[in-house]
């Protein structure tokens, strides 16, 4: 089949690699109709990871299910399904209490698993014709079957629920006041679950101009960082008070200035400043124990100058991780089904899977409205005889 092959820094190519196949009689194939490139793909495409040539990337996926393994009860061939990121096994006492993201069984050693990402177990991602998805009858969830809303359920597998993850770990409530920093997709999604979770006012803050103008078309103010300090023109429109809420949608690889070298602690030290005392943070960006890639001795080593003490000064608290997709994903699906939400609105291209090289690096250079990718391994949606045509079950 076909896949996108990490060769090395800044480099993939789309390569002929084994097809997948039923390992466990738990596991299902499927035949993947569409699957994202991930901002985090690209920590491993600048070879800022461990990872290693050969990696098959791709941790955002749907697609029909192709063949499906003796011991599973509730997928069946020809099922739409859309995969969490995080690769789960449902039983392990992290999974129970709903922290999927930290699966103790998966990927042993580690807590936590991912398709087709360096660490993140033996899973291959699904930037490809094919995917394995272990433990199916807990990881897959359907979707009606047909081509319809794909680019909008295709961000159910990862950032969709991450913006609202977001949210979560900062409790965000109806008529409060919330900073995102960062509009990239996950902070679009952010801002996108702020206002559907009833926000009163949600501040976008980023510089690049085609991110600040879909913060603003779904309702968000933008604040562009790099026409002043956002700190302080969010307080201006708060009454001098700052914000309840924050979410750093950003990361380590956060810059203050354009051109300048990373400043990895950036967006937390300024969420401190602009969230008031006593809210709260939610960081669903991107935070490493190492980066070889960073600007000092210290960030290579995961290591940050954060404000400690006027966080606790101000009595903030702080929610961090990633996000436990499986809690999100089946409420905000209905919500798209009721046309109550549909955060396709962040897709900025939709391409066949061999254009992926170029999409990667057009995606990392920011160039021409790159915000999100959709890869399309197939559009064919065979029909089974006798299948339905919604989704059976829930």
């Amino acid at each position: 089949m076909k896949a996108v092959v990490y060769q090395g820094p800044f480099k993939v190519a789309v390569e002929d690699v084994e097809n997948p196949r039923i390992e466990h009689p738990n596991d299902v194939i499927v035949r993947i109709t569409s699957s994202a490139i991930c901002g985090s793909d690209l920590h491993m495409y600048e070879g800022r990871t461990a990872a290693e040539p050969g990696i098959v990337f791709g941790h955002e996926n749907l697609g029909i299910v192709q063949e499906v393994g003796a011991a599973v009860t509730s997928i069946r061939q020809g099922d739409r399904v859309v995969m969490p990121f995080n690769v789960a096994c449902g039983f392990c006492k992290n999974c129970i209490a709903g922290y999927t993201g930290f699966c103790l069984t998966v990927n042993p050693g580690f807590a936590g698993g991912a398709y087709g990402y360096v660490a993140m177990g033996p899973y291959r991602g699904g930037q490809a014709e094919y995917l394995r998805v272990p433990y199916a009858d807990f990881n897959c969830l359907k979707l009606p079957s047909g081509r319809e809303h794909e680019t909008d359920f295709i961000l159910l597998a990862d950032i969709f629920p991450t913006g609202y993850h977001g949210c979560d770990l900062a409790l965000v409530s109806p008529g409060e006041t919330v900073a995102v920093y960062g509009a990239g997709p996950v902070g679009l999604m952010a801002a996108y679950a702020a206002l559907i979770r009833g926000a009163s006012k949600v501040f976008a803050v980023d510089r690049v101009p085609e991110r600040l103008m879909k913060a603003e078309d779904i309702g968000a103010i933008p604040i562009d960082f790099g026409k002043g300090d956002p700190v302080g023109q969010i307080k201006e429109h708060t009454d001098g008070e700052g914000t309840d809420k924050g979410v750093d949608a950003v990361g380590y690889q956060a810059q203050a200035h354009e051109g300048e070298r990373e400043e990895p602690a950036v967006v937390l030290n300024s969420l401190i400043q602009t969230v008031r005392p006593t809210g709260m943070l939610g960081v669903p960006g991107l935070y490493v124990p190492a980066d070889p890639g960073a600007p000092d001795e210290h960030a290579k080593q995961g290591l940050l100058l954060v404000a400690v003490g006027k966080l606790f000064e101000k009595g903030l608290r702080l929610g961090t991780g990633q996000a436990n997709v499986k809690r999100y994903n089946r409420q905000l699906r209905d919500l798209i089904l009721a046309g109550r939400a549909k955060p396709s609105f962040v897709v900025s291209h939709e391409l066949p899977l061999e254009e992926a090289p170029e999409a990667y690096e057009k995606f990392d250079k920011r160039v021409e409205g790159y915000t999100k990718v959709v890869l399309h391994p197939s559009t064919e949606v065979p029909r089974l005889p006798g299948e339905a045509t919604a989704a059976r079950g829930s």
